[in-house]
């Protein structure tokens, strides 16, 4: 579980950043000035830190160049100045990406995941996922049960293959809405429809595995016992 430093002095600010990261599987750690900032960073070691740029004690840039001397930690920089100035600063200073207030929780959590697998690389999954009675060959785009074939749209594929090939994992609406579709902005709706018509076509057989839904979070795909 990856590690998400927030560092920003509006409580507000920190409660709705901490929320949509812990919700999308993310461990967070908080501080309010950039003295404790460098504690926390030092004692955590986090994946990524979320730092604002106005902060009492130490403001962001200090806090942002120190870090940099320090190690190589994702920084994406978080500010309420929207000038191209103040970005440009950020940049040269070391953060790697810039977001202004007031932004959308969920863009947030969309820059964090792009940033993540920037830095640590993207996760490729196996040509044949095999589970249970199920088969999925990634590369032909062919999916059996049992041996038989099974017609999936081309969403329904990619859910499937999102699902089967993290086995057991809780995946949010908001991940599963980003890796289909490029983004987290899509009618949420879609998921659960999607996941209804793939419940059809699957579960009719006692021995495929089944989509268990996780309530008020997302899905995770579980072999039947």
């Amino acid at each position: 579980m990856n590690t998400i430093l927030i560092v920003d002095d509006e409580p507000k600010i920190v409660r709705l950043a901490r929320d949509y990261l812990e919700k999308n599987g993310y461990r967070v750690v908080t501080a309010a000035d950039g003295q404790s900032a460098l504690i926390v960073a030092r004692r955590e070691k986090p994946d990524l830190i979320v730092l604002d740029l106005m902060l009492p004690v130490l403001d962001g840039r200090e806090v942002c160049k120190i870090l940099r001397r320090e190690s190589d930690v994702p920084i994406i920089m978080l500010t309420a100045l929207a000038e191209e100035v103040d970005q440009i600063m950020g940049l040269e200073i070391g953060a790697d990406d810039y977001i202004t207030k007031p932004f959308s929780p969920r863009a947030l959590v969309a820059r964090v995941r792009a940033m993540l697998r920037r830095i640590h690389g993207e996760v490729r999954l196996p040509a044949i996922i095999r589970t249970g009675s199920l088969e999925i060959d990634t590369q032909k785009y062919l999916v059996t049960l049992n041996g038989r074939p099974v017609q999936l749209t081309p969403n329904e594929f990619k859910l499937l293959t999102l699902l089967a090939g993290h086995l057991g994992q809780t995946l949010t609406r908001e991940q599963l809405l980003e890796d289909m579709h490029g983004n987290a902005s899509a009618i949420d709706r879609s998921v659960d429809s999607h996941v209804k018509n793939l419940r059809k076509k699957l579960e009719a057989d006692s021995n495929s595995p089944s989509i268990e839904t996780v309530y008020g979070i997302g899905y995770r795909f579980v072999e039947q016992k």
